[in-house]
């Protein structure tokens, strides 16, 4: 261990001010994994146009970046903990950027499917390397407590700027152009976060278990893979295999943890009540939302029609809600209860989105920029108090270990929800029913039929479009609602997983 690491750097690390410049650094890794996640919702008509991908293939390249990084997450989190945090990220920013230029000049889908899964690689190690650092950074509760509400709120703040940048750029420019924008951000990233950043790492960590990465990789794409695959076609054979040999490679990496002197995960984490509930909480409240908000930007450009850029300040309230609440988060946990604030931003989400069932094509914004702004809201409060409870439960040499638990939980319910959710938007839209001469490939996607309408008689391309959208519309409300029961039943498990539970700094004490 250097000796940026012995206790008397850590209370340098409490009261130097650069710790808020260090932030800053670490944002901005939180900001660029964010733009790309919501600027590919954008780009996604005009990647359908482009390389004319099949049904199957659209979501792929919508959730592959999620499989591939929750399957790493813990991996790479366990990793940064061993070879510094640090390191880690600055490394993982830099392939960020440079996978960013080969998803910009993809040609066909099965290299789009490519180039995200290897972004997922890359992302995998940025997420957990920053909460990490945040937990060593600030020793303080309650200015942790701040720093992760600026964190979480970046994160919000990222999915409003992605949607009105990559909108702009859209308009302008070919839809490779929405990646490119993670160059500028990487590189001060990385240049500042060379001189800014105090390196971390734990003492005497044991070694990097390949064994245990493999399983855990395996383990998290079979698993989805199977979830997927049976809710777009059903159960075969082969989903079958997946689903099994996923599983039995989980089971394997849960076992080989719990017989490892220093395991890539400490499974004894997960006996905290607190921690637990937090993580369960967040892998639902992303899987009741994930398969809407991917299909979001697709009902406000080809449904209502509007511009790329307007489209992406239609969702701005989503961000705006919950940038402020996420800043308020920490204090609203103290001065209330951790799980009174957890669940009703859970419960404001799931009747918020109870409220978008009633969807039509023409549909008003007023309730649609509400329904947003509730739902950003309610994120914001519970994504945040969420974070705080998983790194306070933890000692501070488990950050990197425990962060990653919480990223992985996001990015499954993230996998899962497109899988399940956008599966159902899916399923439904390809039983419209269009005139004569509708061709095939107009059922795949909402993108593929505005294309199709293209080379059709005026009058069949108006009908098939009034059909497909009224489908695609049919498919995002029951989506709505499956997601609404999700979330009010997250929000009912963490009013009971959570009692008791309280932020350090507000009267319980945690190892």
């Amino acid at each position: 261990m250097t000796s940026t690491l012995q206790p008397a750097d850590r209370t340098e690390a409490v009261e130097r001010p650069g710790r808020w410049l260090a932030l800053g650094v670490l944002v901005l890794a939180v900001l660029l994994v964010a733009v790309d996640a919501t600027v590919l919702g954008l780009a996604t008509p005009y990647i359908s146009e482009d390389l004319k991908p099949s049904g199957t293939q659209l979501l792929w390249i919508g959730d592959v970046y999620s499989f591939v990084i929750a399957g790493l997450l813990v991996s790479m989190g366990s990793l940064g903990d061993r070879i510094g945090r640090k390191r880690i990220l600055l490394v993982g920013a830099t392939a960020f950027g440079a996978i960013s230029v080969f998803n910009a000049y993809a040609t066909t889908p099965e290299t789009m499917i490519v180039a995200r899964a290897l972004l997922g690689v890359a992302g995998a190690t940025l997420m957990p390397a920053t909460l990490a650092l945040i937990r060593n950074l600030f020793h303080d509760p309650r200015e942790r407590s701040l720093a992760v509400g600026i964190w979480g709120a970046t994160a919000s703040a990222g999915t409003a700027v992605g949607p009105i940048v990559g909108g702009f750029l859209l308009e302008h420019f070919w839809w490779g152009s929405v990646f490119l924008i993670n160059l500028p951000v990487m590189a001060v990233l990385v240049l500042v976060g060379i001189k800014l950043l105090p390196e971390s790492r734990t003492a005497n960590p044991g070694p990097w278990d390949v064994v245990s990465v493999v399983l855990s990789l395996v383990g998290m794409i079979g698993v989805v893979y199977a979830i997927k695959e049976a809710a777009t076609h059903g159960f075969a054979w082969s989903t079958l295999v997946a689903g099994l040999l996923g599983a039995a490679a989980l089971y394997g990496f849960v076992r080989r943890q719990l017989r490892l002197p220093t395991p890539l995960l400490d499974m004894r984490l997960f006996r905290n009540r607190g921690f637990s509930g937090a993580v369960l909480a967040d892998l639902l409240t992303i899987l009741g939302l994930s398969g809407l908000v991917f299909f979001l930007s697709q009902y406000l450009q080809l449904v209502q029609g509007r511009r790329p850029f307007e489209a992406g300040l239609a969702e701005l309230p989503a961000a705006v809600g919950a940038v402020v609440a996420g800043l308020i988060a920490g204090r609203a946990a103290r001065r209330f209860t951790v799980r009174a604030v957890v669940s009703g931003g859970l419960a404001a989400i799931g009747f918020a989105l109870a409220a978008l069932t009633v969807l039509g094509q023409s549909t008003g914004y007023p309730l649609l920029g509400t329904a947003l702004l509730v739902v950003g809201v309610g994120a914001g409060l519970s994504f945040t108090v969420t974070a705080d409870v998983i790194l306070s439960s933890v000692p501070k040499e488990q950050a990197g270990s425990a962060s990653a638990v919480s990223e992985t939980a996001y990015e499954l319910g993230a996998a899962l929800g497109i899988a399940a959710l956008g599966s159902i938007v899916t399923g439904v839209y390809r039983d419209f029913t269009g005139p004569a001469g509708t061709p095939a490939a107009a059922h795949e996607s909402l993108g593929g039929a505005v294309e199709a309408a293209a080379g059709m008689p005026t009058r069949s391309a108006a009908v098939m479009l009034d059909a497909a959208r009224t489908s695609f519309v049919d498919g995002l409300a029951l989506a709505a609602g499956v997601g609404a029961a999700v979330l009010l039943a997250a929000a009912v498990a963490a009013w009971f997983l959570l009692r008791g539970q309280k932020l350090e700094g507000g009267g319980t004490e945690h190892a």
